[in-house]
This record gives C-alpha cells, sequence and structure tokens, in this order.
C-alpha cells in the first residue's frame, strides 16, 4: 500500500489562513504536484465570525492565507462560497439544535463545502484533487482503490470529522500532513523554516460562526428565548431554563437547579423534549447507553454487510470503543460492549476497524438499560 500518488496532480489547496493547511500546500508543492491555493469566504460579513488569529472564516485568515501562499509560490484566489455555508452548515446547525439534537458543524462543513461544494468545482475546472491540512491518511492499494485511515499520530487524528467522505470524494482528497510524526511544535518549527508567517498563529478550536463562543447565546439570538421547565426523572421540577435547545445530553454545567439532588451528587441533563420544552436531569449513571441506532450512514467505501466488531468514536476529541454494528434497511444498529456515556441524537457516530474509516452515521436514537430515549 502507498500513500503517496503515483503521479503529479493538479491539486487545489484549501487554505484556510492557519498553520496546517499552509504546510499541507508546501509539502504538495514539494511533492511535484501543480499547486493552487483557495480560501473560502464563508461569511457574507466576515468581521461577524470569529476575529483574531484563530485560522477561519476572517478578513485577517484570508490574508494570512494570501501571504503563505506568496511565499510558497503558488497562484491563490479567494472563492465565496457564504451562501451554501450558511444554508448547510449555519442553518443546519440550528435546526438541529431546535429540534433536540446535538450537531457536528465540522464533520457537515466538511461534507458539504470542502469535499462536496469546493471539491466540484475543482473537478469542473480541471483540478484531481483538493489538499487539506487535516490530520489523516489515505492508503491507495495496487489495484487503486482508497481507504481513510487514521493519521500516524494518533493524538493529532482528525479522521473522525472527515467520516462523512464517501468514496468519490475520498478518491480525489489528499492530507499531506497525516503520515506525519511530529508533534504540532514541530509542524510550527516547519513553518517557521518555510517562512511562513502563520507558524506563530494560534489553533482554532471553537465553532469558527460564532464569533464569541457562546453557543447558547447564539442559539438564543437565532431561536429567541422559550422558558421551560428542568425535571428530574421522576417528572418533578426542580428549576427552568430559557429554551430547551440550550442543552447537550450530558450537560452537567450551566443547569441552573436551585437545590442538590437528594444524594448530594450532581445532575446531568438526560433527556431534550422539544415538544413541550423541558429538559430532564439525573444522575451520571443513567447516562448509560448500551446500544443506539443511527440513520444516513455514509460509507468510506463499499458499504459493509451482516453483522461485525468494530471500534466507535463518538466525537471529535473522544476515545475508542468497542461495538457490534449491523446496517439494516439504511438504519445503522450499534451495541456497546461496555456502556458509554454522554452520547447525544445528532451525534456522529464514526466505525474503525484498525486505523481504517469504515464510516460514519448520525445518532437517531439510544437506548438505556432498556429504554429508549430519542
Amino acid at each position: 500500500m502507498t500513500e503517496t500518488p503515483q503521479r503529479p496532480l493538479r491539486v487545489l489547496a484549501a487554505m484556510s489562513g492557519g498553520v496546517d493547511s499552509a504546510v499541507a500546500a508546501a509539502r504538495a508543492v514539494e511533492a511535484g504536484h501543480d499547486v493552487t491555493g483557495v480560501h473560502l469566504a464563508l461569511s457574507a460579513n466576515p468581521q461577524s465570525f470569529r476575529t483574531g488569529a484563530r485560522g477561519c472564516c476572517t478578513i485577517e485568515d484570508s490574508r494570512d492565507a494570501r501571504r503563505a501562499a506568496d511565499v510558497i509560490g503558488i497562484p491563490f484566489y479567494v472563492w465565496d462560497l457564504a451562501d451554501r455555508f450558511r444554508e448547510d452548515v449555519v442553518e443546519d446547525f440550528v435546526a438541529e439544535y431546535e429540534a433536540g439534537r446535538t450537531p457536528n458543524p465540522c464533520l457537515r462543513c466538511n461534507e458539504k463545502i470542502k469535499f462536496a461544494a469546493l471539491l466540484d468545482k475543482a473537478l469542473a475546472l480541471g483540478f484531481d484533487a483538493v489538499c487539506t491540512g487535516h490530520y489523516a491518511r489515505v492508503v491507495t492499494h495496487p489495484d487503486g482503490t482508497r481507504e481513510l485511515h487514521r493519521a500516524s499520530d494518533m493524538a493529532k487524528d482528525q479522521s473522525y470529522v472527515l467520516g462523512v467522505l464517501d468514496e468519490r470524494q475520498l478518491a480525489h482528497a489528499l492530507f499531506p500532513l497525516g503520515d506525519t510524526l511530529t508533534t504540532k511544535d514541530e509542524i510550527r518549527a516547519e513553518a517557521e523554516r518555510r517562512d511562513l508567517a502563520v507558524a506563530k498563529k494560534p489553533d482554532s478550536h471553537d465553532i469558527c460562526f460564532i464569533a464569541d463562543g457562546d453557543t447558547q447565546g447564539f442559539l438564543a439570538s437565532r431561536l429567541g428565548k422559550a422558558e421551560g421547565d428542568i425535571l428530574d426523572e421522576s417528572g418533578t421540577k426542580v428549576g427552568t431554563h430559557e429554551g430547551a435547545y440550550g442543552y447537550t445530553i450530558g450537560q452537567r454545567k450551566g443547569l441552573r437547579i436551585g437545590h442538590p439532588a437528594a444524594d448530594g451528587k450532581p445532575r446531568y441533563v438526560l433527556d431534550i423534549s422539544p415538544v413541550d420544552n423541558t429538559v430532564t436531569v439525573g444522575p451520571a449513571a443513567s447516562l448509560d447507553v448500551a446500544s443506539l441506532t443511527a440513520i444516513r450512514p455514509r460509507w468510506c467505501g463499499t458499504a459493509p454487510t451482516g453483522s461485525a466488531t468494530y471500534t466507535a468514536q463518538l466525537r471529535a476529541h473522544g476515545g475508542e470503543t468497542e461495538v457490534t454494528a449491523e446496517l439494516l434497511d439504511g438504519t445503522l444498529h450499534v451495541t456497546f460492549t461496555e456502556p458509554v456515556r454522554g452520547v447525544a441524537p445528532g451525534q456522529a457516530i464514526v466505525l474503525y476497524d484498525g486505523s481504517r474509516v469504515v464510516g460514519s452515521a448520525t445518532i437517531a436514537s439510544t437506548d438505556r438499560a432498556g429504554a429508549p430515549v430519542s
């Protein structure tokens, strides 16, 4: 198996204005590819998105990307995908929270923007591949089939947010940083050796389109405040909230409960009901999930058949857990070997076979001690 293309490619490098995408573009050039840089303008009003050196979505970021492209010596363009981003990522994010689910906008952006809208435009213009600064590997077999694998360095692996890529998208994806057994400090040192000014720029961690990092405030501005009850497992009212959409399964902080539980232990969000605008809280043990169903599966290759054992990842920075999974009539049924906590409808579950990404699906419902929670 090899992770290096057999011939030089015409590559469109998505340059966010951060250090990873700049080094990835430079490495693609160094590998002999014909590279063009592009920065995606994702906001009609860039100042409404994150400000400062965050590596995404601001005017400053587009300028940083342009300067990096100049140093690397490649053509550079800014493409306006603000309308598509608003519709496919921002509005989807708001609608999911309004429905009581917990979405991951980075997965949606990779699926709908970077490897759909951007890739489609790149292919139409004659490019062979889209290059990004994600830490993941594409392994190519002698017969030409391609697989998505975890990065060589698990500490930096980002394959979870790429689990939405299908076989066609994988065929045109290039991740020059995925086989790097180096620390982030060494990537920054490489950027400095290449005279890239973004070498010391801070990483972007939060949701790019929420300028101050206040997700609840952002949702309230879009959906308005709607006071409702916070209930315990018996249905007793223990507090109030200003919108059920502002909570997520497993949340402990910010519950505004007026008195402690009888046992004195913390309480967590167990369920969110947008129908009657209630939030149910209870002890940590009640978060244990034994199984789940997931919808809208996307496979990084051929869809699996029959029941099989995999490892699964449930959040971008989460660990792996062993599961048995089976696809039945388009719905993925997953059983955990050991119960897990903090699983929320709307999250993505990504399945792995060793380091290989099998695919992903959106969690629709969970089973806790035989009682389904949706």
